[in-house]
Order: structure tokens, then C-alpha cells, then sequence
């Protein structure tokens, strides 16, 4: 079974920056697509950032040039970067993984999903 963990979140002001990372343990392969997601109380949930088993990226268009993701292979490990934090980033960050392409997780079906718990992050005016 795959376990994802979630740190990293918190409360900053406007502009401020903050660091994510999401652990996987279990029965994951190296193979698998993993990214970021996130949710506002009312809103649908909205796709963040993904990176493939090699290292390749893409993002949502409200956060590019803001956000990088990374994936360290040793430790089954992502990290999301977030610079010039917005208020309109306020939002519960959930971290996902499945099999196949960055794309697929991030805009294809999410019946195979694996999710963490989610950490919170605010960000203040």
C-alpha cells in the first residue's frame, strides 16, 4: 500500500515564500507520475504542479514562474517551491501520485489516485 505525508505548510503574508514536501513510502515505483493538488472551502479541487520519473515538469498557469516542483528519486520525495506567495493561493495542498504520464495525473481520470492528508496553507494581505 502507498503512503504519501504531506509538511511543510503554514500561514505567511503576501509575498512570502513557503516550502511543501510530500513523502511516499510503500509499494510505489519509481515510474509513477507525482504532483500537487489543491482545494478552497466551496471550490473545486485544482490541479498545481507534476513531475514525471525523469524529471520533467509542467504547472498550472496561475502559478508558473512562481512555483517549481522537484523529485528527489532516493527518498520517493516531491517538493513544491512556492515564491511570491498570493492570497489567492490560500488553499488546503494535497499530494497525489498515480502510474503513467504528468499529464494524465494532473487532467486524466482519478480512479487509480493514491492522496495524502493535505497540509493548509493561508496567506495573509
Amino acid at each position: 500500500q502507498v503512503r504519501l505525508v504531506e509538511s511543510g505548510g503554514g500561514k505567511v503574508q503576501a509575498g512570502g515564500s513557503l516550502r511543501l514536501s510530500c513523502a511516499a513510502s510503500g509499494s510505489i515505483l519509481s515510474a509513477y507520475a507525482m504532483g500537487w493538488f489543491r482545494q478552497a472551502p466551496g471550490k473545486e479541487r485544482e490541479f498545481v504542479a507534476a513531475v514525471n520519473w525523469n524529471g520533467v515538469t509542467i504547472y498550472a498557469e496561475s502559478v508558473k514562474g512562481r512555483f517549481t516542483i522537484s523529485r528527489d528519486k532516493a527518498t520517493n520525495t516531491i517538493y513544491l517551491q512556492m515564491n511570491d506567495l498570493k492570497p489567492a493561493d490560500t488553499a488546503d495542498y494535497v499530494c497525489g501520485a498515480d502510474r503513467g504520464s504528468i499529464s494524465f495525473l494532473a487532467y486524466g481520470s482519478k480512479e487509480s489516485a493514491q492522496w495524502g492528508q493535505g497540509t493548509q496553507v493561508t496567506v495573509s494581505s
